[in-house]
């Protein structure tokens, strides 16, 4: 694995140096620790900031390559992930509305949309990595972000829980009866939602990943803040669809939902799912697929 991990010198930018040492040190990961000074004056407490980070990685083994910088951080993180491919970019982040470093939401989420790479958006407190909630939408664009999520965990020792949520239907089938799905009875059909949980499952276990799942019904993104809030887990993953945007703004985006709400590490996985899955997902859900 190849890492680039983001740091401007602030707190919560230690922190995600902190995180993604941890994550560097279970994956044997291969280390670019990328320094961005945006405003004047700022070049010395960066500096001193990555040379503690990188001792924190050479204690462990890891040799980090140290860059700096000064502009745009999400320009230059842009332009390095251009140069060099990495397998994970980690920055750290606050949510909207907060002062602070300049990882506001708006840029992590303009970060997301515009790298390939998957990004790990550090917010909180947290350094480590015990409890992992994966927000699976039961299709099999989510495929990428469970084997890079199955390397972190068993890296970290972290177990893992698949949250599936079943959205409640339209108003007008809101009069139907709802058929409650148990979590044994789902993983043991045919059906594609049973299937791809089931495959989800089994990969993070053969990783070596103690993992569990779960089935919710309501309103989703809803739902994913109660279950991640009420049960105190370390990062929450999730896809992402690709920049396309009118569908984009028609479907919605958890990932800017959850970086906006949460106080906690957000991994944003790009799914590789074309439009026109996007567009079949939509018509189905409207009843006309």
């Amino acid at each position: 694995m190849k890492m680039l991990i983001c740091n401007d010198g602030s707190e919560q930018g230690e922190r995600a140096v902190k995180l993604g040492a941890a994550i560097a040190v279970g994956c044997q990961a291969e280390v670019t620790l990328l320094g961005i000074v945006e405003a004047e004056g700022g070049s010395a407490e960066l500096l001193e900031s990555l040379g503690r980070g990188q001792a924190l990685l050479q204690q462990s083994g890891i040799r980090a390559e140290l860059i700096t910088k000064a502009g745009d951080p999400v320009q230059e993180i842009v332009t390095r992930t251009r140069e060099t491919h990495f397998d994970l970019v980690v920055v750290g982040a606050v949510r909207k509305g907060v002062r602070g470093p300049f990882w506001m939401s708006s840029k992590t989420y303009r970060l997301i949309k515009e790298i390939a790479p998957p990004v790990l958006s550090v917010a909180g407190k947290g350094t480590t990595l015990k409890r992992v909630l994966i927000c699976s939408g039961g299709k099999q664009y989510i495929d990428k972000a469970v084997r890079l999520t199955g390397q972190i965990a068993r890296g970290t020792g972290a177990s893992a829980t698949l949250l599936h949520v079943m959205p409640d239907p339209p108003a007008i089938y809101a009069h139907m009866p709802r058929m409650e799905e148990s979590v044994s009875r789902l993983l043991g059909s045919h059906s594609e939602l049973g299937l791809n949980l089931r495959r989800e499952k089994e990969a993070l276990e053969a990783a070596g990943v103690l993992t569990e799942v779960r089935l919710l019904h309501g309103p989703v993104l809803e739902s994913i803040l109660n279950e991640t809030r009420s049960n105190s887990y370390d990062l929450v993953v999730t896809g992402s669809a690709l920049n396309r945007g009118l569908t984009t703004y028609m479907l919605g985006d958890i990932s800017r939902e959850l970086i906006n709400h949460l106080d906690c590490a957000i991994l944003v996985v790009r799914g590789e799912a074309g439009s026109r899955d996007v567009y079949t997902r939509f018509r189905h859900w409207l009843g006309r697929g």
